[in-house]
């Protein structure tokens, strides 16, 4: 039995293929674009999130501890210096406790009478040393990779969502992305699938943003640190309070801008009710 289409039955299966053909092209280059803006990463709970959002001095503290026992030992932090540990805002240690992590380090200074550098304990004025005197080393000793600075790294590495989310997240102003992702990133070591195969000195990493593979092997692992309060060596903590402790690092002034921002605009919304009762007082006689 034959079937004969009608010429309207022709044009809707036409537009159907092509509605579907949009879609599937549609869906293809949502792929290209989310394989060019790097994985997406999942938000995370931070206690320093939000317009009333604030640093957890104790994870802050657990934080320094895991980059000075892990990361210190590769990445810099030159822009940091030992007195921001004691300010406020920031970890929350005493003027002493932070002048002793400073004389745990070793600064060069210099030069001495004899045009000599030399040497010296770390104090409250100084930044945190480098573990290596160059770029040059720095990259002979990790096989090529340079290990950047961490001073600034969760506002320097960031992930973003597509539309709509981003559209929202402008609204609810998040700016966490940054340790979303180290966090991700410290979390996202796995074996790489089959036809994956990441070269040699590369560790595949599920989050990692400028592809799969990356040179940094998997820097901790659970029980490398001990924490002094009793918290649970996992790498889940370690890789939160590590988090939380760059972000401070890159915006250690976090508390007062919000508290600032919070006084303008109250402030605004107070001034702008004073001009409309003003105006209604000014003009209510004149007519218009």
């Amino acid at each position: 039995m034959k079937t004969i289409l009608s010429g309207q039955s022709v044009a809707k299966l036409l537009g159907a293929a092509v509605v579907a053909l949009g879609l599937a092209g549609s869906v293809q280059a949502a792929e290209e674009a989310a394989a060019a803006h790097g994985p997406v990463v999942d938000r995370q709970s931070w206690t320093f999130a939000g317009p009333f959002g604030k640093f957890d001095k104790a994870q802050l503290q657990r934080g320094y501890k895991v980059y000075k026992e892990v990361c210190s030992a590769c990445h810099s932090m030159k822009y940091v210096s030992f007195r921001n540990l004691a300010e406020e805002g920031g970890p929350g240690f005493t003027a002493d406790q932070a002048k002793a992590l400073a004389s745990g380090y070793k600064v060069q200074d210099g030069p001495n009478d004899s045009g000599d550098m030399f040497e010296r304990a770390g104090r409250l004025s100084d930044r945190f040393p480098s573990p290596f005197p160059n770029e040059q080393a720095a990259r002979a000793a990790n096989g090529g990779a340079y290990p950047p600075d961490m001073s600034l790294l969760a506002k320097a590495r960031a992930v973003h969502r597509g539309f709509p989310w981003f559209v929202f997240d402008a609204f609810t102003q998040y700016q966490e992305y940054g340790p979303d992702y180290i966090y991700s990133l410290l979390l996202g070591y796995k074996d790489a699938p089959k036809g994956h195969e990441c070269g040699p000195g590369l560790n595949y990493n599920t989050s990692f943003i400028s592809g799969s593979c990356i040179a940094m092997p998997q820097p901790i692992s659970d029980g490398q640190v001990t924490y002094d309060d009793g918290t649970p060596g996992t790498l889940q903590n370690y890789a939160r309070d590590v988090s939380a402790f760059l972000m401070w690092t890159a915006e250690p002034k976090l508390e007062e801008r919000k508290r600032v921002g919070l006084k303008v605009m109250l402030f605004l919304v107070v001034f702008a009710g004073l001009l409309y009762y003003t105006k209604q007082k000014v003009w209510k006689d004149i007519a218009h």
